[in-house]
């Protein structure tokens, strides 16, 4: 066995991994980064950014089709999925080869092949990582490794015509007809895309609305824009069975209804990657796959730390981003007095954005939660009708805030197209505890959408300017 020593061992180099080791070898700490596959992990190569990738090719493909709405009079010829695919690769290509040279210009040593845990000797030798014949000793190791696409019993995967959304992106021809199975953040995009594309989609969802984890005001809006662009919506209708037969595949309900399609995707969700890896072994404890950690990110094995989807919580790679560059701070912090431990993340401070048409963002509490917390709120809703740039994209929706009755905002939910172009003010207002009255004093550039959060606040703070009152 070939013993190699470390400061920092990461075991995965998606998003929460490769950002732990760039802060790590910041801080001055001898690095290693553990991967099987490509530097960027899921989201750079089967998720976010292919997925967006596509997202806008189905923009286009919109903008292309209803060009005539705006007097640019154009015919969409036809979507080649295969030449979609091609762009989305490229984008993934060149933004890995960037991240690879900067993580080689940092000196961080990549040990390519899969990593298992090695628990501690006995002799008080802390937890190692395993790579073949090699062993990554440190005084700190990051748990980095991910999540997979979640299946049900019941459904066999097939990767041909029962697919995840990671066999979704690979697809080279467009089914004419598709079943999207849940009604979360990758149903709805991948419903939205192939939608756009010129697909036949109903989407499934178990529960009474999609996205269920938003304000039901945004679920209300989405289901409303779908039904007008003939996206099928079965909510509230769990599955019961899948059939095939040569020609197509049935998903019959619990209800007795049923629907047949080309492809049934498995949207359902996402299952943390912490199995086969010797996590149990080590004696690492687990909930239900999710590692356990304590508020600043450790588990219950000395000088071992989780992040990113293997943490329960929210499933974005910038929740992955700042685990990691908390966990190397905390790390840094412990050996060096002199600095500053970090602020701990908190996932009610990070923004999340479903990239469908229409876009949907949002920070802080939905109002329900605002209330089981705090009692008495106030909330304001203000049309994207009102909001020139709004009318100019032809796009409805709307702004809604949340705040603390006479406090701060606590909570802001955007809906309606580029709303994700929003979500940045948005954070600063509720994470930096800001007043309604404070934010209607700065000015919002007109026209552009960003104006319908400062009318939001407006209204909010006792001064309506385009709010009939």
């Amino acid at each position: 066995m070939r013993l190699m020593n470390y400061d920092l061992v990461i075991l995965g180099a998606g998003s929460g991994g490769y950002a732990a080791a760039l802060r790590g070898a910041e801080l001055g700490l001898r690095t290693a980064l553990v991967e099987e596959g490509l530097v960027g992990g899921t989201c750079l190569h089967r998720g976010c950014i292919p997925t967006k990738a596509i997202l806008h090719a189905a923009e286009v493909a919109d903008a292309a089709r209803d060009g005539s709405q705006f007097g640019v009079h154009a015919t969409l010829d036809r979507v080649d999925l295969a030449e979609v695919r091609s762009y989305a690769d490229g984008v993934v290509g060149r933004l890995h080869k960037g991240l690879t040279g900067l993580i080689g210009s940092r000196k961080i040593d990549v040990i390519e092949g899969r990593g298992s845990l090695v628990g501690a000797d006995g002799n008080g030798a802390a937890a190692a990582v395993r790579v073949g014949d090699r062993q990554l000793s440190a005084d700190h190791l990051v748990l980095a490794t991910g999540s997979l696409p979640s299946t049900l019993p019941a459904v066999a995967v097939d990767g041909v015509r029962v697919l995840t959304s990671e066999h979704a992106l690979r697809l080279t021809e467009l089914p004419t007809s598709a079943i999207v199975l849940g009604g979360g953040v990758i149903g709805v995009e991948f419903a939205s895309a192939w939608r756009s594309f010129g697909v036949d989609v109903t989407v499934v969802e178990a529960l009474p609305r999609l996205v269920p984890n938003e304000d039901p005001a945004i679920s209300k809006t989405l289901e409303r824009a779908f039904r007008k662009r003939k996206i099928g919506l079965l909510t509230g209708s769990p599955m019961q069975a899948v059939s095939t037969d040569s020609d197509q595949l049935t998903v019959t309900l619990e209800s007795g209804k049923s629907v047949s399609a080309d492809v049934l995707l498995v949207a359902v969700g996402r299952r943390p990657n912490s199995y086969g890896m010797g996590f149990e072994e080590a004696g690492l404890e687990l909930d239900r796959g999710w590692v356990r950690t304590d508020d600043r990110l450790a588990t219950n094995l000395r000088g071992v730390y989780a992040v990113g989807d293997l943490v329960a919580g929210l499933q974005l790679a910038h929740r992955g981003f700042a685990h990691g560059i908390f966990v190397a701070e905390e790390i840094a912090a412990g050996r060096d007095p002199g600095l500053h431990r970090p602020t701990v993340v908190g996932d009610e401070s990070i923004p999340r954005i479903t990239y469908s048409d229409p876009e949907i963002a949002a920070v802080g509490l939905s109002e329900e939660a605002a209330r089981q917390r705090f009692g008495d709120v106030e909330t304001f809703t203000y049309e994207l009708g009102g909001n020139g740039r709004s009318q100019i994209l032809k796009t409805q929706g709307f702004v809604k805030v949340v705040r603390r009755a006479d406090g701060p905002v606590v909570g802001i939910h955007l809906i309606g197209a580029r709303v994700g172009e929003l979500i940045g003010e948005a954070q600063l207002i509720t994470n930096w505890e800001a007043y309604p009255e404070e934010v209607a004093q700065l000015i919002h550039a007109h026209p552009t959408q960003g104006e319908a959060l400062g009318e939001a606040h407006l209204a909010l703070a006792g001064k309506p300017l385009h709010v009939h009152t």
